[in-house]
Order: structure tokens, then C-alpha cells, then sequence
């Protein structure tokens, strides 16, 4: 493998779900309101993937996505479900370090609006990203994937792609990707290290 794809949140950061949850807890709702509704709510869903892709902004998304949560303060809602996330620097560094021993780093990221990335770390992370909202594609559409790898100048049967969803991963793998199912920075760099012949710890 050459090349090193990874997603943004749930895989750079700390787990997404926990910090939907601590919201919820916040707000005195069911804490499984939020995975409930993307999972078994195709108005919920569909309203997210239209996020993804930059059709709607923060606040449309808010104004759509709260009354079907029941929340009623919708103002600065996505800043709100995602205030409990933090870097996972062991992974961040995982990148890192592959990026320095010569493997092409990437990001392929469904993204929640403009705010959500520190974009600093671009330059010194990855040979190229793909952000969902800024190019009309979302996970796990194909051509995200395809793209991811182009932008790192590799075929997609060069690159692993690592992300927490499952449906995400089947994607990257339809393309022919090798794909890793992220539980944690401990498996993942483990299991990275194999794939891509560079010790990442």
C-alpha cells in the first residue's frame, strides 16, 4: 500500500456518537436520539447527506434537523452536537509519521459546514483532501473515493482507507481500496503499520 486515506471526525478525533450523546444528555433527551434518527429516519438522513454536500448551510440544516430531535433552540445546533469532540493526536501522529516515511496521506471527509477543521494541520498532514461540502460528493458515493486517491496521485488499489463507519469502509472496498474499521488509534496504527510496511507508533 502506498497511500493512506483517512476520515476526519470519529478517526482524527475522538468519538462522533459520545459527543452527540453528551449533547443529548445536555439537552434532556433520549441519548441515542441523534444515531437513532440518521439510522431509522430517512428525513433525518436525507437532511444530513444535503449537508454533506453543501446544498444546505449550518443554520438550514439547524432549522430542519431540530424539530425532528425536539430540540427547540436550534441556534448554533451542529457547533452544539459537536462541542464534546477533541484530536486524537495518536492518530493525527499516525499520519504524520506515514506522510514522513513516504506514503501519500489523504483526508476524504463528510463535512458538517465550513467550521469543523482546523485547517492548519492541512499542509503538514496530507498530499490531498477531499471535503464533501466543497466538492458535492459524500461517503460512500464512488467518485468520493476515486477522487480521495487521484488527489494523492495514486490508484485506489493502492490506498487504505481508514473510517469509523462501516458504510463508508464497504465504499472505499467497492472501489477497491483496502479498508480499515476504526475502534481506536491502538487497532488502527496496529493494523496500519502491516498494511503499509512504516512503523507508525
Amino acid at each position: 500500500m502506498k497511500g493512506l486515506l483517512v476520515d476526519f471526525g470519529g478517526v482524527l478525533t475522538t468519538n462522533v456518537f459520545e459527543s452527540f450523546r453528551a449533547f443529548c444528555e445536555r439537552e434532556g433527551i433520549d441519548p441515542n436520539e441523534v444515531r437513532r434518527l440518521f439510522r431509522e429516519d430517512p428525513q433525518a438522513l436525507a437532511e444530513l447527506r444535503r449537508l454533506e454536500r453543501g446544498e444546505l448551510t449550518e443554520d438550514q440544516f439547524a432549522e430542519r434537523f431540530g424539530p425532528l430531535l425536539g430540540v427547540e433552540d436550534t441556534e448554533g445546533l451542529v457547533d452544539r452536537l459537536f462541542a464534546g469532540m477533541q484530536a486524537d493526536e495518536a492518530m493525527i501522529d499516525a499520519v504524520r509519521t506515514a506522510r514522513r516515511a513516504g506514503v501519500r496521506t489523504g483526508l476524504i471527509s463528510n463535512s458538517w459546514g465550513a467550521g469543523r477543521y482546523d485547517r492548519s494541520t492541512f499542509a503538514e498532514l496530507f498530499d490531498g483532501v477531499v471535503i464533501s461540502g466543497e466538492v458535492g460528493l459524500n461517503k460512500p458515493d464512488a467518485a468520493i473515493y476515486e477522487l480521495g486517491a487521484e488527489r494523492v496521485g495514486l490508484s485506489p488499489a493502492e490506498c487504505v482507507f481508514v473510517d469509523d463507519l462501516r458504510e463508508n469502509c464497504e465504499g472505499a472496498e467497492a472501489v477497491g481500496m483496502t479498508a480499515v474499521l476504526h475502534r481506536g488509534a491502538e487497532g488502527t496504527v496496529v493494523e496500519l503499520e502491516r498494511l503499509l510496511g512504516v512503523e507508525l507508533a
